[in-house]
């Protein structure tokens, strides 16, 4: 049975949904182009002005936003209104250089509050549910974006944030959590700490867990959903476009329904440029059009995914993204092939012998590249022969090998000696300097 926070939005036809967003794209353009000077400036490069812009198919007109560009008007220069009017400030993690900023008005704050809580509606969270966060609050959206969602659902909402993980294992038992919302490498973490304390899936009453802010596979989703007893949901968002509620699965599990009544999604070719036809892989890009404060235009993502556009057996009929399968900015480039962790991550996680914590080593011997991935063993190996374990390390590397069609060292370690990560997991370690 599908669940809907807004059914008559959420089952508009294609062509009410396209002209909603082109009443909004347009509206949003004039305001972007007299209340930002850096918009008005590129628009103006392209020789182009808010009249030119009616309906969806003159989005391809418009200039792209980088990350770049919100750090080089940091901290506010972005903002389309007046600072008294922006009542909240997030910020990106910001691993490199300075955090990108973005702003809400109240009205974005209540426009986000509805995009997650139709998100966490698609997943069958009602006001009977528990909702126990476990993403990071302060800055990072995850946390504030999740919690005033899961409220305005009406559900019970215990804010734990990120950390301290025996406590959270002890919050969720004894306060009854039906939900958990975290990263899903967070999640494979609390089931070994689970597993650590004696304690089992039954002792926990989780039946929803709505991970995102990390790519992850679909054999991640698998591990999880067993060993915690629950169903994951793929829940997608970036601070700079709203924070999480951009997309997420519905109950058919099939896709990432995006909001595009707020958000208007595109695919590129994240070489060219180029719009790329329906059903292609390439870079997505989102446009605000619902937004006060930070409404992007053509923001480029670097997330790497597939649009579908075809009704879901839910019944909605927003178009549905596939979950991210890395990013553009994140893909390792080895001996001239394309790798992304999330492909390493598929074939490890179909080894019953190893744990789904791994991290991948690039390195750059007598000008060849090298690549070594180090996987944690479980404990039904780790005190086998050493030919048990080269057993295992050759089947690994054939396997990985054949995916990626490159060579690859693979060293097996000892379980829970790889470093662990509470937010957004940290998978490679790249040596060559060469960028």
């Amino acid at each position: 049975m599908a669940h809907y926070w807004n059914k008559e939005i959420e089952t508009l036809s294609r062509e009410e949904l396209r002209k909603l967003q082109g009443e909004r794209l347009k509206a949003t353009v004039r305001r972007v182009y007299e209340n930002v000077p850096y918009y008005s400036q590129r628009m103006k490069e392209k020789g182009i002005t808010p009249d030119d812009i009616n309906t969806v198919d003159d989005l391809c007109k418009l200039p792209f936003t980088y990350k770049t560009d919100l750090r080089d008007n940091y901290p506010f220069g972005t903002f389309a209104v007046p600072m008294e009017q922006v009542v909240r400030v997030h910020a990106s993690s910001g691993t490199t250089g300075k955090q990108t900023v973005v702003g809400y008005t109240k009205n974005d704050l209540e426009t986000w509050a509805d995009c997650v809580a139709r998100c966490l509606a698609s997943a069958g969270v009602t006001a009977n549910d528990v909702v126990h966060i476990a993403y990071g609050y302060g800055l990072f959206t995850g946390g504030l974006g999740l919690h005033y969602g899961a409220e305005r659902v009406g559900a019970t909402v215990i804010p734990v944030s990120g950390g301290n993980t025996a406590r959270q294992i002890m919050l969720l038992k004894d306060f009854g959590a039906t939900v958990l919302c975290c990263t899903p490498s967070y999640a494979l973490y609390i089931a070994d700490e689970l597993k650590s304390a004696g304690l089992t899936k039954d002792d926990l009453k989780l039946r929803v867990g709505i991970f995102g802010a990390e790519p992850w596979t679909e054999e991640m989703k698998a591990q999880i959903e067993e060993r915690l007893g629950l169903k994951a949901y793929d829940i997608y968002g970036l601070s700079e476009i709203i924070g999480p509620g951009v997309s997420m699965n519905c109950s058919c599990q099939k896709d990432l329904h995006v909001l595009a009544d707020h958000f208007i999604p595109e695919i590129i070719d994240p070489d060219t440029g180029e719009v790329l036809p329906e059903g292609q892989e390439g870079e997505l890009v989102f446009t605000c059009i619902t937004k006060e404060a930070l409404p992007l235009i053509r923001y480029r993502t670097r997330d790497i995914s597939v649009l579908n556009y075809e009704k879901c057996e839910c019944g909605r009929t927003m178009p549905r993204m596939k979950k991210v399968r890395g990013r553009s900015d994140d893909m390792i480039i080895i001996r001239g092939v394309n790798v992304f962790p999330s492909q390493i991550e598929s074939v490890l996680l179909k080894h019953s012998q190893v744990e789904p914590h791994y991290m991948i080593i690039v390195d750059r011997v007598n000008n060849l590249d090298v690549l070594e991935v180090q996987i944690e063993m479980n404990d039904s190996i780790f005190s086998d022969k050493v030919s048990s374990i080269e057993s295992v390390e050759r089947r690994l590397r054939q396997d990985i090998e054949s995916t990626l069609g490159i060579s690859a060292k693979i060293r097996l370690v000892e379980n829970r000696s790889l470093q662990r990560s509470e937010g957004k997991a940290k998978r490679v370690i790249d040596k060559r300097n060469i960028y």
